[in-house]
């Protein structure tokens, strides 16, 4: 089953339950990928976007709430957070398990060798790799700080 097909089981269940949180944040996930589909329609293709652009596109969406998050909590307003913490749950549902430290440092150090990365120069060559095989699955502002400190001679 593909993440669009997930999403609307999801969100039939959701709307049988009546929780209209989850409700709510699987149709703003759904808006955002039609939304997607729809900018990368051309005259030869009418596909829609894959399912590695999805979860880039999940990814986007809990770092925007993330942000959210902190603007909230600097404003003074915990349940609005809170609330943004209850979508990044219910998204996060639909992404793999995310990467660890230690193996996106073994990663990194793997897309190094693979495209002989020696100075941070190299930085998009590597990061580009890490892009294509692990969209979804890894954090690439951490993975860019790693990749950054193996680049930088010491």
């Amino acid at each position: 089953m593909n993440l669009r097909e997930r999403f609307g089981e999801a969100l039939k269940t959701a709307m049988r339950a009546r929780d209209q949180k989850r409700v709510s944040t699987l149709r703003l996930v759904l808006a955002a990928v039609k939304e997607r589909d729809i900018a990368n329609r051309s005259e030869a293709s009418r596909e829609g976007i894959s399912d590695d652009d999805i979860l880039s596109l999940l990814a986007k969406m809990i770092k925007q709430r993330e942000e959210s998050i902190a603007a909230f909590e600097a404003g003074g307003r915990p349940e609005l957070a809170a609330s943004e913490r209850e979508e990044i749950a219910i998204i996060r549902a639909f992404q793999p398990a995310q990467m660890s430290e230690s193996d996106t440092q073994s990663a990194a150090a793997a897309a190094i060798a693979e495209v002989g990365a020696n100075a941070p120069r190299d930085m998009g060559k590597v990061m580009a790799v890490l892009k294509a095989r692990y969209a979804g699955r890894m954090d690439f502002a951490k993975a860019s700080a790693v990749v950054k400190d193996l680049l930088t001679p010491k």
